[in-house]
């Protein structure tokens, strides 16, 4: 288009010099030279702004347009296999490192490191783009394109892990090493059981049900875990070290995912017990914040709102002083007239703290505002936590909205964290992260339990993997997609890898048979 415009300007300008002689027409081929380079320049740089807005895969481009709807697509597929790879590989590094040193594999850490990295920018920029922010197609190309760096570089790790790991000659210490961490799991179920009988008579609802279902689907990792180390140790007494490897590495990460679930009732029962230790604490607090703030009713420095946050705050401490039992503490706490939930306790109360600074312009600073903080981050990791754990074992139905809520939840409790590298935020600024963090997370589980649903039962036709193949442990094969029947699973266990070659270990017929008969009596046990 710049050049059509200025062609008519060069051919006025000749024009105008022919019609006046005694111009200076020796001028006229240098005007001709600068006014059609000009041109040129023009067109070459709208063809490259032409290019770059076609552009759709890193480093590469189409003579077509892909829709925007179409790029959101393959954003979201991109980061959910991306998130599944850089939490296998994490997985099957630990695996690798207590049998070898962690020395051995610091390479290959240092590649998961990098993955995770891109990986945590492309969340960050899929939440910026969910918070309406930016260009919408450069934000989804550097989505797909940081995805693809992360997967590149596993990818290319991958060969080199497995000569590390030798898991065809190394497979009988890393048997034994999976047995004894079953066997010791399976000792846990029953303390698991115990302790969740007491949340349940202790708290309300809310409280545990991040964790309801953790020692009832713990048994069914083991479960798993129990028939895929039998199948490995009578492939390794057969002398078929090569047809032990499959089993034994979903055997491994079956085990991880026993103990993330067993851990994550030990953490909520933890996490339980402080807040409840915090309330009273936090109620007095309360209190004088409220006092403080009804001294300022008749001042000019408060907003037209503090006298609403006033009786909403004195609502908020009643309410929890009668669900705890007059303010009691942990002991006390048993003698609540009903069971209550202590952590929903304390974020009530740092909310109403909050809008009260919000009515007064007021920045919490000081030793209350560190006491308020330290409520807020324990508020803030045992949501995070909870919220990590439903996506990790959960991670073959979870989808993209809940990964991505959860990722920036992390974001924001590490930024509330930070005591030490520049920036430290400052208490304020510390207390909006922990609370931010904590709605984030909130928000990812319900998403995450949503996308479960949504899944329905993967236990279909008689499978004995539902679990497996729920947890992410066991892949979809290739062969599954189009018109080519299949079953969940048939891919075998996911490894160390990019989206090329975490799936290297196929399953072939090994996970498609019905529930196998119970294990022999040397078999590792039963939980």
């Amino acid at each position: 288009m710049c050049a059509i415009v200025l062609v008519p300007a060069v051919v006025a300008a000749v024009t105008g010099i022919v019609r006046n002689p005694t111009s200076d027409a020796d001028l006229v081929l240098p005007l001709v030279a600068v006014v059609v380079a000009v041109a040129v320049a023009a067109y070459a740089s709208v063809r490259r702004i032409r290019r770059a807005a076609t552009r759709t895969t890193p480093g590469g481009g189409t003579a077509d347009v892909v829709p925007l709807d179409e790029l959101d697509r393959r954003s979201r597929r991109m980061l959910v296999e991306t998130d599944d790879c850089v939490r296998t590989s994490r997985e099957e590094l630990g695996c690798a490192a207590a049998l070898s040193g962690g020395e051995t594999v610091r390479m290959y850490a240092e590649a998961v490191e990098f993955a995770a990295a891109e990986l945590a920018q492309a969340f960050l920029i899929r939440q910026r783009l969910d918070d309406g922010e930016g260009e919408v197609r450069v934000l989804l190309e550097e989505v797909l394109t940081r995805c693809d760096a992360a997967g590149r570089r596993l990818d290319a790790e991958a060969a080199g892990f497995d000569q590390i790991r030798a898991l065809e000659r190394t497979a009988p210490e890393a048997l034994e090493h999976s047995e004894t961490r079953f066997r010791e799991l399976t000792a846990r179920v029953g303390e698991a059981d115990g302790m969740l009988s007491g949340l349940r008579e202790r708290y309300a609802l809310s409280a545990y049900l991040p964790v309801a279902g953790h020692d009832e689907e713990a048994k069914d990792r083991l479960v798993f875990a129990m028939v895929c180390l039998n199948r490995t140790r009578q492939a390794l007494d057969g002398e078929g070290t090569g047809d032990a490897v499959v089993p034994l590495r979903a055997a491994e990460t079956s085990v991880d995912q026993a103990t993330l679930l067993l851990d994550g009732v030990t953490r909520l029962a933890s996490v339980l017990a402080a807040a409840a230790a915090e309330l009273p604490a936090a109620l007095n607090a309360a209190e004088a914040d409220l006092a403080e703030a009804r001294g300022r009713l008749d001042t000019e420095t408060v907003r037209a709102d503090l006298r609403g946050r006033i009786t909403h705050g004195e609502s908020v401490v009643a309410a929890v002083r009668e669900e705890t039992g007059e303010g009691a503490g942990v002991e006390g706490a048993q003698d609540a007239r009903e069971p209550y939930d202590p952590v929903d306790a304390l974020r009530r109360i740092e909310q109403m703290a909050a809008g009260l600074d919000r009515a007064q312009h007021r920045v919490p600073e000081g030793s209350r505002a560190l006491a308020r903080l330290q409520r807020a981050l324990l508020v803030a990791r045992g949501t995070v936590g909870a919220a990590s754990d439903q996506v990790t074992a959960h991670r073959g139905a979870v989808g993209c909205e809940a990964r991505t809520r959860l990722a920036e939840a992390e974001r924001r409790l590490r930024a509330a964290e930070n005591t030490e590298t520049p920036p430290v935020p400052a208490p304020a600024d510390a207390l909006a992260d922990a609370r931010e963090a904590a709605t984030l997370a909130r928000r990812a589980r319900q998403l995450a339990e949503r996308d479960v649903r949504a899944y329905g039962t993967p236990y279909a036709e008689g499978l004995w993997t539902g679990g497996a193949v729920l947890g992410g442990i066991l892949l979809d094969a290739p062969h599954r997609r189009g018109d080519r029947p299949g079953h969940p699973g048939d891919g075998g266990p996911a490894s160390y890898g990019g989206p090329r070659t975490r799936g290297r270990r196929a399953g072939g017929e090994l996970f498609r048979s019905t529930r196998p008969e119970n294990p022999p009596p040397d078999g590792p046990g039963a939980p």
